[in-house]
């Protein structure tokens, strides 16, 4: 990806009804994409649970997760994002898209979640900017309402990090590390045994 200039990243759809479509996003400083690779393993463990999907991305970035579900047939995705430059693009690219079944929230995803819940949701990704502490944090708020039962919550985190407090209702159910990210997908379950 390009860094010489204002807007002149890219992210790629893999895979969906958008298939390939390249999408312009803002080059802006933490910005840090979920790699093709990365990406395609993700929705690969997702297949099968995204059809219908109610998705919420809490730190969108450049959007690719959530425009990645939704081409893969989410529902619904609610898309948090704290950069308004950041956030603009992301409107823009949905309305490129024609896609009306998505939102945009700017704002600091933590502020958002510490509101009542209004939606719950089938499918979390958690991918916050490194070492600021923030995913345990976005964890613990899920908690209060946000989750349906069985919701799926996939958490991108720096690789260095081994101590991530994780609810006790949430079950490890895969786990990869690609260079410095580690990223793991986690199950849900509002009754624990």
């Amino acid at each position: 990806m390009a860094r010489n200039r204002p807007g002149s990243g890219q992210v790629r759809i893999i895979a969906g009804q958008w298939r390939s479509r390249k999408l312009p996003i803002q080059d802006l400083e933490g910005l840090r994409p979920t790699t093709d690779r990365v990406r395609e393993t993700l929705f690969n463990w997702l297949s099968g649970y995204l059809t219908g999907a109610s998705v919420l991305d809490c730190f969108a970035g450049s959007g690719a997760l959530s425009l990645e579900a939704l081409s893969r047939y989410a529902a619904f995705a609610r898309i948090h994002e704290l950069q308004r430059s950041a956030a603009e693009q992301l409107k823009a690219n949905l309305t490129t898209l024609k896609c009306d079944n998505a939102e945009v929230l700017i704002g600091d995803t933590l502020q958002l979640l510490s509101r009542p819940a209004d939606r719950r949701f089938d499918i979390v990704f958690i991918d916050p900017p490194f070492r600021k502490g923030l995913a345990a944090q976005t964890m613990a708020l899920l908690q209060q309402g946000w989750l349906n039962d069985d919701a799926l919550i996939y958490v991108e985190v720096e690789a260095e990090l081994h101590d991530l407090q994780v609810p006790a209702q949430w079950q490890p159910i895969k786990e990869k590390q690609a260079g410095q990210v580690s990223y793991r997908l986690y199950r849900y379950q509002e009754q624990t045994s």
